[in-house]
């Protein structure tokens, strides 16, 4: 392996071999797609490779490309002279990790992914590779995520306790994965009456119900009557909606926020939130830790995160190991 399969261009990340970029950084003429979140789905490729799990929320958030191939996980195929597979990266619906091969070895990257369990979604699939480059966004070793039933008995309790103080419970999260995971934890913890949603929520929610994820009753809070009295009841919105207009009608509300980043509770008290709820779709110290070993690669490199102490630490293992930067540092432009 004297050639690097992939390397970081103002595209993204690009495969020569395969002539493709994966979650490209811009308009390319060929992508794989690994999510349909924001800052791995962009729209303008003219063929798309993507999970068939994913294809309702990705055409959703990105419209329909004109050749977009949805693919089953597990199920090679063929670019250029690379053969790729997708597995299941346990992040949100339909994500998915890329293995690569190719005569200059066998790469794995990850997108965005998780290890612990969600109702919403096909967990992580290990896969042997040489090199595997691995999401950071939480490569610090304090992050370190509790059980998700006790998180949700906390949100319960917590709900509670506002309807006991007839208070509106509004929870905040990001309205692509987390939304639905949170409510398909809650419905599996029995709650069966209707939750409120901010509009931003409908569609994504609708493309899960399709998939037959089983969430509970829901209710636009568009369609609410003008004299709705929410106390006691439980809202969800998107961290945009806090302090906005819209939060109005939510009179004596108690906010929370569901997020990987409530591990710091400095990071709840700046933001302003009452509650924090420690819930996250990506993986936590342990998890990059031993997904690193899970695919038995002799080289990692870290993406899409603060790297650096995951890279100390694995090299500590006596793994070759580095960082990327895909944003800041740029090979030279490859793309159209």
């Amino acid at each position: 392996m004297t050639e690097s399969l992939l390397v970081p261009d103002a595209g993204g990340l690009y495969c020569r071999a395969g002539d493709f970029w994966i979650d490209p950084l811009r308009t390319v003429p060929r992508s794989i797609i690994t999510h349909a979140h924001a800052d791995h789905a962009r729209a303008g490729a003219a063929e798309v490779f993507t999970a068939r799990a994913g294809l309702p929320v990705l055409t959703h958030r990105i419209g329909q490309p004109e050749d977009l191939v949805g693919l089953d996980y597990g199920q090679p195929i063929e670019l250029g002279e690379t053969r790729i597979t997708l597995f299941p990266a346990g992040h949100i619906l339909g994500s998915a990790t890329v293995r690569i091969e190719s005569a200059q070895g066998t790469w794995g990257v990850s997108g965005d992914f998780k290890r612990t369990p969600d109702p919403t979604c096909e967990a992580f699939q290990p896969f042997d590779c040489d090199v595997w480059l691995s999401e950071c966004t939480f490569g610090l070793p304090v992050y370190r995520w509790p059980e998700t039933d006790q998180v949700i008995a906390e949100m319960l309790d917590w709900w509670q306790a506002c309807r006991a103080q007839g208070r509106p419970a509004v929870l905040f999260c990001y309205a692509l994965g987390k939304a639905q995971r949170v409510m398909a934890e809650l419905h599996g913890a029995g709650v069966d009456e209707p939750i409120w949603l901010h509009g931003a929520m409908r569609p994504l929610t609708d493309c899960y119900r399709e998939q037959g994820i089983a969430l509970p009753p829901t209710r636009l809070i568009s369609e609410a009557d003008p004299q709705e009295d929410f106390r006691g009841q439980l809202i969800l919105a998107p961290p945009s909606a806090a302090g906005s207009s819209w939060m109005r009608r939510f009179k004596g509300h108690s906010a929370g926020f569901v997020s990987g980043w409530m591990r710091i509770r400095g990071n709840r008290r700046r933001r302003g939130y009452d509650r924090g709820f420690v819930l996250s779709d990506h993986a936590d110290w342990p998890g990059l830790v031993g997904t690193a070993a899970d695919m038995n690669a002799g080289r990692v490199i870290t993406i899409h995160g603060n790297g650096e102490a995951l890279t100390r630490h694995l090299a500590s293992q006596g793994l070759e190991a580095e960082s990327w930067n895909l944003r800041a540092t740029l090979a030279p432009d490859r793309s159209p």
